[in-house]
Parts: C-alpha cells; structure tokens; sequence
C-alpha cells in the first residue's frame, strides 16, 4: 500500500513539474555531447540556490569542475575504446541546490525515454540508461524517487545520507561514496584522539544534517562524550529565520567557554554566515573546527578578504577520498586550445564569456586557472569511480556489442551495477549490499599560506572503513602538533584524582577528588584510583604513581643512635671506674655497708646491661635477634636479684624484734637467692628461644618505608620477661620502701627505692609507647628505656658512696658509722619507752632497753646502746663495723 501510494505522489509530482515546463518558453542551460550509444544523465549544483523568483544564483565554479569532471572520464573511455565500438554520452543538467528545480530539470531524462512525448528533435538521441549526480542528499532523495518510476540508476559522488543505504525505498540509489555513519565515526575518532569530549554541533535542518547528527550522538554515547549544544539552521538561504538561527549559534559559541571544538554539518553559505558574525567576537576566534565532507574544502565561506586563517583557529576537514587531479587538471588546459568543442556545453561557455576588468591578460586563461583552482580532488575521485562503474556494467552486459548497447534497458544495468567490479589507477572496487562504496575518508588541514590564500588540499590522515582507525601520514605521527594541546572538556579530572559523576548531569561533567593515600591514577579522567602494592609501594595523597619504600633501619651512622651509644659507652666507663673505686676501698665502711661481693656482683650485671645496648642497633640478624632479649633479661635480672638480696640485707641488720629477726635471718641466703631468682628468668628465655625465636622481618605496615627489624613472634614470652623483672623490682620497692628511715650511713633503701621507681615509670610507659611507635626509631626506644632503669641503678646506688669515698672521707670512718648507728638506736629506745610502759606486757627488743643490759656497773648509755646494737647485727652480719674486711674469696655471709 505504502509503495503505491509512493508511485501516484511521483507520480502526480512528476506530472506537475512537467505542465510546469511546457508552461515555460525559456529553454534550460545544459551540456550535451555528440551522437552516441549511451547516454549518462549528469545532475550538478552548478548554482548553489535559487532566489525568491525560482530563479538559479549563485553561480559556483567548482560544481562547473565537477560536471567536466564528468566529461573528461566519459571522453577517456571513449578515447581509449574501452567499450569497444560502444561510444558513450551525456546530458548535463543544473539543480541548483534546489529540490523543486532538480526535479524539474531530472524529468527531461525521463522525457527521453517516452516516445509519445518526444518530437522528432529529441527522437535522434538515445535514451539516457543511468544518471550521475546529485550533490546534495536532499536532492538525491527526491530525485532517485522520480527516476525509478523508470527504474533508471543514479549514481551519486557526494550524497552520504544514511537513509539513502535503504534499498526497500531506494532500489535504484547507488554512490561511489560512504554514507554518514561512517564519516561521524571518523569525527569520533578525531575527537578521542583529542581527549575532546565537550563538542558543540551545528548542522543544516536537512535530512543530511539531522541523519549526520543522529549518527554522532550514536557514536558520542558509547565513547562519553557530550555536547554543550545542537543548533540546526534552516536549509535555505531565503528562509526568514536564517538570521535569528545563525545569531542563536553564534551566541552558543562565544558564550561556551569550555567549549574549544565545533563539529559542523553546515553548508558552505551557512558557514560563510557564522564566520562573519562570530569571528566579530574575541572569543569566538581561536577556536578548533571540524569540517564535514559538505563544506571541508569550500573557497566561498571564508571571507579572505575580511578575516584569515589565523582568525578562525584550526580547521580539520572530512573529506571524501581524494583522487588524481593530474589527468582532470590537463583536460582544462586543453579546453583553453580548442574551445570550439564544447560550444554544446552552456554552462562552460557562459562562464568562459565571463569578464574580469581587475586580471590583465587572456580572459579564457585567467577562468581555465579559476577551474584548476576549484578542483576537489574528492570530486575527481567520486565522479571518475561513478563513470567507469557504468561503463564497466555495461562492458559486461554487451560485451562491446552496439546492439545490445542500444537495446540495454535501465533496469538491467541498475542490477548489473550491483554486482559490477571496476577500477581505478590499478586498485578495484565495488559496491556492497547498500550499494555504497566504502572508499574512505581523508583528513585535511586547512593550512594557512598568506592572508587571503588557504590550502584546503594538505592531507593528515586516512579513515579507513573496515578497520574503523585514522591512519596517519608516514610523516605525520598525530594531530596534536597543530591543536597544541586544546582543551575542550565539560570537566577533567588531572592524574592523581578520579572523577565522580554527579546525578543530573551530563556523563562529561563530573567532580574530581584527589586519590587517598596508597591509590594512584595515571590517566586523565580516571574511573577509579589504583592501589599500590602496599608491600614494597606507597604514595600520598593525589599522587599519579606509586614510591618505592626505602628500606630503613636503625643505622649505625643515625645521630639518635649515635647518642644511644654514646650514653652506654659512658654507662660503662662509669661502671668500671665506680667498680675500680669500690676495689681500691675495699676495707672502708663505706663498702664494708654495701655488702662488697653483692655490690660487684651488682656492677657487673649493670655492665652488661649496657653492653646489652649495643646488640639493639644496625641491620638486624639472626644472632642478634635471638640474642637482645635474653641478653637484656638476664642481666637486668641478675641486678634486680642483687638488689633484692641488698634490701634483705639492710632490714635484717636492724631488725629490733628478735623473733622476727630469727626468722629472717633464716631465709637470708644471699648466693641461694640470686640463682632461684635468676632460674625463673633463665626458664621464660630457653622456652621462648625454643619454641619461637625472634626472626629479623621487613614490616610492610608502615607507610613510605620497608622496617628491619626483629619480630619477637612469641610476645607472651616477651611480655612474660619484663613482667618477671617487673615483679622483682616491686619486691624490691616494698622492702626498700619499710627501711627508708635507717641511719644514714646503712641507708641504701631509699635510693634503692629510688631506683625501682624510675625503673617501673620508665617501663610502664616503655609499654604503650612501643605498642604504637614504628619505624626505623621502634628498637631505640626500648634502648632507651634500658639506659634509664641501668643508669638509675648506677647513680642512686653508687654515685653517692663514690662521692663519700672520694671527698667526705671523714664520714668513710667506722667512729662516725657507730655515731650514727648509736643516734639511731638511742631515737628508737625513746619511741619503744612511750609506746610501752613497765608495767605492759608485749614483745619488744630487749638489746634496745636500758634496764635490760647485762652489765651490773653504772649505766653508761652510749657504751651500752653501741653494745646491744653491735649485739643485735652480729647474728646476720659478721660485725660490719669490725677493723677489716674479708678478702672477697673468704667472705661468706
């Protein structure tokens, strides 16, 4: 039903336009050739549009090149006899660029073929067997319909419309060029090649226009990119709201900051009309275009005259693919010898008749120069490919027979077409199942040559259909040294960000956060940050790559531990220096109080103590690593046991009570104390070195670097250690803590009270802190807490006896050391006499009261109190008051 109501619209149309030619007296300009077998029809824009009178303007020297361009290929092959006897001709005609004026003109190829319509005029020439044109796919569509009422083919060499591919509504439509789908895929592709993705689009309200658009919004979507805006202008020039369109347009243009590229599927003249009124504006210059096959290689819409080159920006150019102009271009000249051979031709007379009182010499020269000038290598291409597909098809079907040339019906050189193979310079081609001819595209530049001159014709690249890819110029490796490097995007996220898109706007506009620490992104416009292999990278906020971690260690030249060392080297020297001053006053009281074998055995295990220090710092080993902890334990251990047997000591000696003292001096037992005391420790070391021993690892855990360090794998085992010695020192603080008010010359408890405080402070905080501290500085902090604990010990036990020793000698004697004791005891008998009275009963230290000494002479109260104190010591210390002390072999408390 639709297909017929199709043919009666033709129909009708077809026999309006027909009343409306008989109507008219004036004859037509068109270009004939001589006699021949086969007739092309051949259909041109030679003028670009008709005014409001129906009457062809705008007369265009490039579309007169092309209908020659026609002409030449039919010669050659005539010339060449490449059919044989057959001799092909044509009949040119113009359409204007108007729909209503190529159907008009189209009919007088129909006409021909109707015999009861024709005079005898017409009778002598052969029916016209296909058609080459038209330009325009407006005019392509509507002519096509008319023609193939007679099932005549027409072939085109520029309409690329989509909707010209559909054989079911245009069976008799053929072109030697690709349709639009792939010339915006190519546009894609010179935009992805960009990173454009912020696009403006003007285009002819035309089926062209609109088909075009269509197919690049296809194509945009599946590559993200967006446009800022569509505007489409009327397709004729006459139209009212031309002027309001272009001036919306160029509105959109200027106002669009971010927009820096403008596809267009315009007509030349539309374009000559944006330039001029945008090219008015400062921001409107600059700017990056890309021209569709439709106006990439038109003279007309740029001004010279007015504006430049340089004013536009950078214009990139679809064109069809371009063809040898060398042949076409001697053709031309020739016409300039021998003009009187195309007097049938009015459209080239006309315009050789052409004037130009501005040019001197040959008036013919100077318009064969202006044709040689607007040649389109594409055209040469297109129309050259269009003629030898007909004479190829009909080569086939005649096989140089005349007769059959002749006797050829339309339609069976339509269906030859179809399945024809032809050539051209040697490469061959043919149409697919839409009849197209996926010839490609070529990319220009419009390059800049002086101030009213453009080379429209420097080629960049090559779209190639099947491969769906630009392919460059062996000397051209990309387009961005002419863009230098302009931007036109909605938004744009730097490497070292990602975008996030934002509901309600377009795919391209987008908001840009930095990538956290440990991701990274090297690209622009990033979906997502990439993480870092957190093992042996890292990176900082925003970074575009990931570091590698530096491998760090408490090293040897490390100013920290430089000082850590410094600080046990000096622990030692003063060790030593306080061990060779105790030897060298062995037999003072002052050693004699300390207990002298347990005070160096004492220092020694200070030490090695610090000693321990040492094996903290440098790469860390597997020795070394076994060997810190239990090296450490054990000492601190053996000066905690020491200590521990110093505080028994001294509570024993004054002791009053002597039940009590009975008892303790029981449990004293000072070489069984130290080794039960150091077995417990000795016992935690062999089952952590047994079951799990430290290992040196790499801890990756630590931002920006890789740490050496000693894993102490079994931390129960660890935190079993220190707790020991904890428990050791707070035994110690206890005791030392109830004999902090003995005379001061035996009164090492406070300062061995002192000791143990800094040591359970410093090792109270050593716990969080080193839970949370990392890197390089985790082993320095437990250094640090040893030289505290150590350094304790040393100053408040043996700094002040070394200063007693060494500048107070009088109190270093055993009458000052009797006074003191003697001041001692005598405070403590007044306190025993106010607590008990005679007459109470309770236990109380008899060597303590006056009535209680044995001597039945006069009391003499200092005399008898040193007796009953030496009395009560004797029993747990062999009289440390005595004139000398025992050699340290023949000691044994």
């Amino acid at each position: 039903m639709q297909k017929k109501m199709e043919l009666c619209f033709c129909f009708y149309l077809s026999f309006a336009v027909l009343l409306l030619q008989f109507s008219c007296s004036e004859s037509i300009q068109e270009a004939k050739s001589g006699s021949a077998d086969i007739i092309i029809g051949g259909l041109f824009p030679i003028h670009e549009s008709v005014n409001a009178m129906g009457q062809c303007n705008r007369f265009s020297v490039g579309r007169l090149a092309q209908s020659l361009m026609m002409v030449h290929a039919i010669e050659q092959i005539n010339q060449k006899k490449e059919l044989g006897d057959i001799k092909l001709g044509y009949h040119i005609l113009d359409s204007c660029a108007d729909v209503t004026t190529a159907l008009k003109n189209s009919l007088h190829f129909m006409q021909l073929n109707k015999s009861s319509n024709t005079d005898k005029k017409q009778q002598l020439s052969p029916p016209v067997k296909a058609v080459i044109g038209d330009y325009y796919s407006e005019i392509s569509i509507a002519v096509t319909r008319q023609l193939n009422l007679e099932e005549i083919p027409q072939i085109s060499y520029g309409s690329t419309s989509g909707f010209l591919s559909d054989k079911t509504r245009f069976p008799s439509f053929l072109r030697t060029v690709p349709q639009d789908d792939h010339q915006a895929h190519a546009i894609i592709e010179i935009l992805m090649e960009h990173n454009w993705n912020w696009v403006g689009i003007v285009a002819t309200d035309s089926e062209y226009g609109r088909y075009a658009v269509e197919r690049l919004q296809h194509h945009a979507a599946s590559h993200d990119i967006c446009f800022a805006y569509i505007h489409f202008l009327p397709e004729f020039l006459v139209d009212k709201d031309l002027k309001e369109s272009i001036g919306e347009t160029v509105k959109s243009i200027v106002e669009n900051k971010n927009v820096s590229v403008i596809v267009s599927f315009a007509k030349p003249d539309h374009m000559m009309y944006i330039f001029n009124n945008v090219l008015r504006h400062q921001r409107g210059k600059k700017k990056i275009w890309i021209a569709s096959d439709n106006w990439s290689q038109s003279v007309s819409c740029l001004n010279t005259t007015r504006w430049s080159l340089r004013d536009v920006g950078t214009v990139f150019g679809i064109t069809l693919k371009s063809g040898n102009t060398s042949r076409f271009e001697r053709f031309l000249r020739n016409i300039d010898k021998n003009p009187d051979m195309y007097q049938n031709n009015s459209f080239l007379t006309a315009y050789l008749s052409m004037t130009d009182d501005h040019v001197s010499g040959s008036n013919m020269s100077r318009q064969i120069q202006r044709l040689i000038h607007m040649t389109y290598p594409y055209a040469v291409f297109s129309i050259e490919l269009a003629v030898n597909a007909i004479a190829q098809a009909v080569k086939n079907l005649c096989n140089n027979n005349r007769t059959c040339a002749s006797q050829l019906k339309p339609r069976q050189l339509r269906d030859a077409l179809g399945s024809t193979e032809f050539s051209i310079d040697g490469k061959k081609y043919s149409f697919n199942k839409d009849c197209d001819v996926d010839s490609g595209y070529d990319i220009i530049l419009w390059r800049y040559t002086s101030p009213r001159t453009v080379d429209m014709n420097y080629k960049v690249a090559h779209y190639d259909i099947q491969q769906e890819k630009l392919m460059f110029d062996p000397n051209i490796e990309s387009l961005f040294h002419q863009t230098k490097g302009v931007s036109s995007v909605c938004s744009r996220c730097n490497p070292g960000e990602w975008k996030i898109r934002q509901q309600g706007q377009p795919v391209c506009c987008f908001e840009c956060k930095k990538c956290p620490e440990n991701h990274y992104s090297n690209v622009t416009d990033a979906f997502l940050c990439l993480q870092c292999d957190n093992t042996t990278h890292y990176s900082e906020e925003g970074s575009q790559s990931c570091k590698v971690k530096e491998t760090v260690f408490l090293e040897w030249k490390d100013i920290y531990h430089i000082v850590l060392l410094a600080s046990a080297a000096l622990g030692v020297v003063l060790t030593l220096v306080v061990g060779i001053i105790f030897l060298a006053s062995w037999n003072t009281p002052v050693v004699r109080s300390s207990v002298g074998p347990i005070a160096l055995l004492l220092l020694f295990s200070i030490l090695l103590t610090f000693g321990s220090v040492v094996i903290f710092g440098g790469k860390p080993n597997d020795w070394q690593c076994k060997t810190r902890q239990v090296l450490f334990g054990l000492s601190f251990t053996l000066s905690v046991s020491c200590i521990l047997v110093k505080s028994f000591k001294i509570i024993l000696a004054f002791e009053f009570d002597p039940v009590i003292q009975d008892r303790l001096d029981k449990l004293y037992k000072p070489y069984l104390i130290i080794p039960f005391c150091m077995l417990g420790q000795v016992v935690i070391c062999t089952v952590w070195l047994v079951y799990m021993p430290p290992i040196p690892m790499e801890a990756y855990n630590i931002p920006k670097t890789v740490v050496l360090k000693c894993n102490e794998r079994l931390f129960p085992a660890f935190g079993a250690m220190l707790a020991y010695i904890g428990l050791l020192a707070i035994i110690c603080f206890i005791i030392a803590f109830k004999g902090r008010k003995l005379p001061e010359s035996y009164n090492e408890a406070k300062f061995i009270t002192f000791s143990m405080l800094i040591y359970l402070i410093a090792w109270i905080i050593f716990g969080p802190v080193y839970k949370n501290i990392t890197g390089r500085y985790h082993s320095a902090i437990e250094m640090t807490v040893i030289l505290i604990s150590a350094y304790g010990i040393l100053f408040c036990l043996f700094l002040t006896k070394c200063y007693i020793i060494l500048c107070r000698r009088s109190e270093n004697t055993t009458k000052s050391f009797r006074a003191d004791v003697t001041k001692f005891a005598m405070g403590k008998d007044s306190i025993l006499d106010k607590k008990w009275p005679k007459d109470s009963s309770g236990i109380f230290n008899e060597g303590l009261s006056l009535e209680s000494l044995p001597s039945p002479e006069p009391l003499n109260p200092v005399e008898d109190r040193r007796e009953s104190i030496n009395s009560i010591m004797k029993p747990s210390y062999d009289d440390p008051l005595q004139d000398s002390q025992p050699s340290l072999l023949d000691y044994n408390p």
